[in-house]
This record gives C-alpha cells, sequence and structure tokens, in this order.
C-alpha cells in the first residue's frame, strides 16, 4: 500500500504535480489498532495540509478513524483500499472505500465452494474482528443458502496459539471438504500448519486478508482466495502500472491493497485538479464519481460509489496459489 502510493505520487509530481504544485504523503502506521487509528485521525483532521486520507487498511481501524474523520470540525475524507467489513458502508459522509465488501467476497467463496469444490461440508474458522465476523457471516449464509452444511464456526483472536481443538472437533464430525479461514494471513498460516501436522488434506479458501500468503511456498499450495484485483488481469493501464511497480521495487509484485491504494492516489490527483483543495470540494467532487460526474478507470477495474460510500460494481475474482504465486482461477 505504502508503494505503490508512493510510485503514484511520484509519478504524478513527475507530470507536473496538481495545480502546478507537488502532492506529498505523510506516512503514518496505525497498527491496525483502532486507538491508534483514532489519535491519527485526530492529528489529520487538525492539521489543514491534510486534504485527504489514503486508508486506513483494516476494517476495525477503518471504523474507528472514519467516524473522528467525518465528524471532525473542519471533516476530511477518508478512502480505504481494504476496509471491507459491511460495517464500513455508510459510516458518514466523508468515508469512502474503492474494495468490494465482505459481503460480496463471502458470497463468491461460497460459491465456489458449493460448484468449484463441490464442497457439501465445511467448517469456519473466522478472526473474531470486523473483518472476520462479516465474511464469515455472508460466506455461511450464502452457503447454507446452496444447500451445503457448516459443521462449525469457530473464532480466533490474533494471538490465538493453535487452533487444532477447532480441527480435532471437525475430524471427530467425519472432516469436511473444505475449511473456510475469514481470518488475517497469520491466522491462515497457523491452520495450514496445523492442518499439515494433523495429517489432513482438506482443500482450503479464504478472503483477500490472505494477500502475501503465496510467499510461504508449499504451505499454501492450493489456497484459493477472493481478491478484487489479481497482477495478471488484462489490459494496458494495469501492465503499465505492473511494470512501473517492479522498476521501483525490484522483486516485488502488488497486491490488491498497492493497486487500490495507487488508484486512489491517481483519483484524488484528478479531483483535486477539478475541485481544488478545500476539504469539502474534494468530498463532494469523489461522492459524484460514478454518479454525476464519470467513473474513475483505475488498475483495479471501474471505480463508481454509491450514496453509501462503496463501489457495488467491483468484482470479486478467485485466485488459485500455484507455485508461489496467486492466478486466476476458472469459476464454474
Amino acid at each position: 500500500m505504502l508503494h505503490a502510493a508512493e510510485l503514484a505520487v511520484k509519478e504524478i509530481n513527475a507530470r507536473g504535480g496538481v495545480r502546478g504544485r507537488e502532492l506529498a504523503l505523510r506516512i503514518v502506521d496505525d497498527s491496525a489498532r483502532p486507538d491508534v487509528a483514532i489519535r491519527i485521525a485526530q492529528q489529520f483532521a487538525e492539521d489543514p495540509a491534510v486534504v485527504a486520507v489514503i486508508g486506513h487498511l483494516t476494517s476495525s481501524a477503518s471504523l474507528a478513524a472514519g467516524r473522528v474523520y467525518g465528524e471532525a470540525r473542519s471533516p476530511v475524507v477518508m478512502i480505504s483500499p481494504s476496509a471491507s467489513s459491511p460495517d464500513v458502508s455508510g459510516v458518514n459522509a466523508y468515508v469512502f472505500r474503492v474494495c468490494p465488501s465482505d459481503i460480496s467476497h463471502g458470497i463468491q467463496l461460497a460459491r465456489f465452494a458449493r460448484r468449484g469444490l463441490n464442497a457439501s461440508r465445511v467448517g469456519v474458522i473466522y478472526l473474531d474482528d470486523d473483518y472476520g465476523r462479516g465474511l464469515r457471516l455472508s460466506f455461511a449464509a450464502e452457503f447454507r443458502k446452496l444447500g451445503g452444511e457448516i459443521l462449525g464456526e469457530d473464532p480466533m483472536l490474533s494471538g490465538t496459539p493453535s487452533v487444532e481443538p477447532y480441527l480435532a472437533r471437525l475430524r471427530q464430525r467425519g472432516g469436511v471438504d473444505a475449511l473456510m479461514l475469514a481470518t488475517d494471513r497469520v491466522g491462515a498460516e497457523l491452520a495450514l500448519r496445523q492442518m499439515s501436522q494433523s495429517g489432513v488434506r482438506w482443500a482450503s479458501l479464504g478472503g483477500d486478508a490472505l494477500s502475501g500468503i503465496e510467499a510461504t511456498g508449499s504451505l499454501a499450495e492450493g489456497l484459493r482466495m477472493s481478491v478484487a484485483y489479481l497482477v495478471d488481469q488484462p489490459g494496458d493501464r494495469n501492465a503499465q502500472f505492473v511494470a512501473a511497480y517492479a522498476h521501483a521495487y525490484p522483486g516485488e509484485r502488488p497486491d490488491h491493497r498497492g493497486a487500490a491504494a495507487y488508484d486512489i492516489v491517481e483519483l484524488l490527483a484528478s479531483v483535486i485538479a477539478k475541485a481544488g483543495p478545500d476539504r469539502r470540494a474534494i468530498r463532494d467532487r469523489v461522492a459524484r464519481v460514478g454518479s454525476g460526474a464519470p467513473a474513475y478507470e483505475g488498475v483495479t477495474g471501474t471505480i463508481a460509489f454509491d450514496k453509501r460510500g462503496d463501489v457495488p460494481a467491483k468484482a470479486v475474482v478467485i485466485g488459485a496459489v500455484r507455485n508461489g504465486t496467486l492466478v486466476p482461477e476458472a469459476v464454474p
């Protein structure tokens, strides 16, 4: 996310900036903690030099900070690349995101499990936060709607040392056709490692919070993930971005969070070019993108906001980990 945002700013400034002025990034780490995100949001809202916020990364931090941005004496627009919890929808008039919500991710994962994996019995392990709960609920509802059975829905925290008791209970119930990991990458790695140690070979799938897990090699081989962006997706715009990213950061490949952050910076630059640096004018212009003003065609696809700050037309695709990379998976 940081690298892609820096790349976008560098490219924009090389073109002459915005209205003859250079863009500058102010980088702060919220550590994915809502309490830290609130303090950062208060600092940004009180600083008149800050005209927009790219972030936050996680749903919990975005929910906490988003309320501050929208309720400040001088509200400031926030656009998240990756906060996918359904609760982010419509927090206030200043909160937007360019990623699909977990409702879309959960539905697509459930359909793939039933139709692509022919799974009839699944277990769910979920991170007990805004992201994990939202993804678990949407997946389970759609999977049951399609005639599938959920054998267990078990929570974990970021510091949970073991999920073996959950795996053991699923084994005692006859096993499952697939294990849904509505967790972050750390939680998924823990579950996959303990599955391997237990000798089970259940198919595994999860949401976009698992991005980067493909780098773990054989541990994640065959894992399916729902994402709103794949580095190999077609289009000249994406090809140019991927090439520029590889040149700027040798040996790295952008993920959905980076590509979305890149789009947000470019979108904001185009908005400020038209509306100027006034915070309210920027927010009003962003809100019209896709409704009253043209949609924005970015690296991640078409960005068009609805009245709740969402991008309902953004597609969710399924990727599979093959030989250390995430590639498109054929979906029945």
